[in-house]
Formats: structure tokens, C-alpha cells, sequence
């Protein structure tokens, strides 16, 4: 049996999975301090990220595995009743956990996106999506030094941070990186999913996202007359790296204590 993503547990209490975003790993959760909230904690590296392998048999990159990888560590764990809290590319796989919840384990209570979004991709970023499949063989390097900083809203005050992140994200293979942006590429859209299970969702997002603008996320979810809506939390100083430009309001709005 191929070797299973790599984890960690630690805490009492309720049970909230945080997944990370594309080139991160469970390192990136270190800004929220999270042994000193309350409630249990699992944090866990995704396919070909940190310290989890890449192997997928089918060879077809696809959010699906990831999610299937996810329940496996649940199942193992005999986990039934749990949070999710996914950054950027970590919200694709928790909407498919929700979407397709794999045998033997339980659907998510809720879904909390941080700087993540629920539609596929438009037909530009699917192809920006290719080149960097195609890239991650012959420029790595230059993708990750250029694409890194671009995450934050104020890339000069996070050096040490973005420096960081890039040399874990270099550590990477230019296989896992392909495969991620491929996955990324032929996701589901779920947003549908999201807007007829409001309450099942929250929304945390950086209003200076370069990734995804705050206006396309109220247009994308906009909603008939009369119906409700999923929470949705604009943090005004932040980009796409909110839970380090804007962490106490991430540690507030990501945490089922505080609510």
C-alpha cells in the first residue's frame, strides 16, 4: 500500500482540518498559533506537498485523489464528525470532500474557503494553468521566485516569509507542482453547491487578492431574491496570503469557538 500523507493531531475538543494551498504545506498555518486555540487540530500535507508523497496510480491529476488522499488519513483516524478550514488550492479539495465525500467517512460539517473560491477555472486561467504545468520542467526556479510574492498585498514587509516559502516550495518536484496546477485546472464547479447549503459555508477573503478579486466573488455568488447567503468575511487590508497580512481576523473568523 502506498504510504499515506503525512499529519498532525494535537488539541482537544472539536475537530477542524486545515488544508493548505498550492506550493504550501502544513508549515503555513504557523501565524495563527494554533496550540493556543481551543479545539482539535489536523493539519495535513496534500499529495506532493511538504512531507506527503505523490502517487497517484491513474496518472490523471484530478482535486478527486487529493480528496480521496484526505479521507484516507480520516478514515485511519476513525474521524466522523469534523470542520474544514482550506486555503486557496485547500478550499478545492475541502468543496470536493463536501461534493463527493469519499466511502467511509463523513461529509464536512462546515467548509470555511480562506482565499479560496468555488467555481472552475475561466478558459484564460486554464491555460495560465497549462503554462505552469509546462514550466514547473523547465523554469521552476523563476515561477516560484516570480509567483510567490505576488500572493501578498505588501510583499515588502513579509521578506523573511516569502523567502521561506519560496525555498519550501523549490523543494518540491517539478512532478508534484505539474500535477497540483493540472488538478487545479479540471476542477468542478461547485458553486451551485455552495449557494443551495448557505450555512454549511463561510467565505474569508483578502479584499486585495490578486488571485481573485472581491468582486468577482460577490458576482459569482450572487444571489435570487429571498435566499440566503454564505457568510462571507472581506478582511480589507489583505491579499491572497490573509493569515499572514491580516492574522487575527483569520484566527477569529476561522475559529468555531469564537463564533
Amino acid at each position: 500500500m502506498a504510504k499515506g500523507l503525512h499529519y498532525e493531531l494535537f488539541g482537544e475538543g472539536p475537530i477542524t482540518i486545515f488544508l493548505h494551498g498550492f506550493l504550501e504545506s502544513s508549515t503555513m498555518w504557523e501565524p495563527l498559533n494554533l496550540t493556543e486555540l481551543p479545539g482539535t487540530k489536523l493539519l495535513i500535507d496534500l499529495p506532493g506537498h511538504g512531507k506527503s508523497p505523490l502517487s497517484d496510480p491513474s496518472e490523471i491529476p484530478s482535486m478527486k485523489f487529493m480528496a480521496d488522499e484526505v479521507g484516507r488519513v480520516l478514515a485511519n483516524l476513525k474521524i466522523d464528525s469534523y470542520r474544514v478550514l482550506g486555503h486557496s488550492m485547500g478550499g478545492y479539495v475541502a468543496l470536493e470532500l463536501f461534493a463527493n465525500t469519499p466511502k467511509g467517512i463523513s461529509k464536512p460539517n462546515h467548509v470555511t474557503l480562506l482565499n479560496s473560491n468555488c467555481w472552475s477555472d475561466s478558459e484564460a486561467k486554464r491555460a495560465d494553468r497549462l503554462r505552469v504545468a509546462e514550466i514547473a520542467f523547465s523554469g521552476k526556479e523563476l515561477f516560484i521566485n516570480e509567483a510567490i510574492p505576488n500572493l501578498f498585498a505588501r510583499p515588502e514587509e513579509f521578506q523573511k516569509e516569502i523567502a521561506a516559502l519560496k525555498q519550501e516550495a523549490k523543494a518540491m518536484s517539478s512532478e508534484a507542482i505539474a500535477y497540483a496546477a493540472l488538478a487545479m485546472r479540471t476542477r468542478t464547479d461547485y458553486t451551485e453547491l455552495v449557494l443551495k447549503n448557505p450555512a454549511c459555508f463561510k467565505i474569508i477573503h483578502g479584499a486585495l487578492d490578486r488571485l481573485v478579486s472581491v468582486e468577482e466573488l460577490h458576482q459569482r455568488l450572487m444571489l435570487a431574491a429571498g435566499q440566503a447567503a454564505p457568510e462571507i468575511i472581506i478582511l480589507p487590508n489583505a491579499g491572497h496570503m490573509a493569515h499572514w497580512e491580516a492574522t487575527e481576523e483569520v484566527v477569529r473568523g476561522g475559529n468555531p469557538a469564537a463564533e
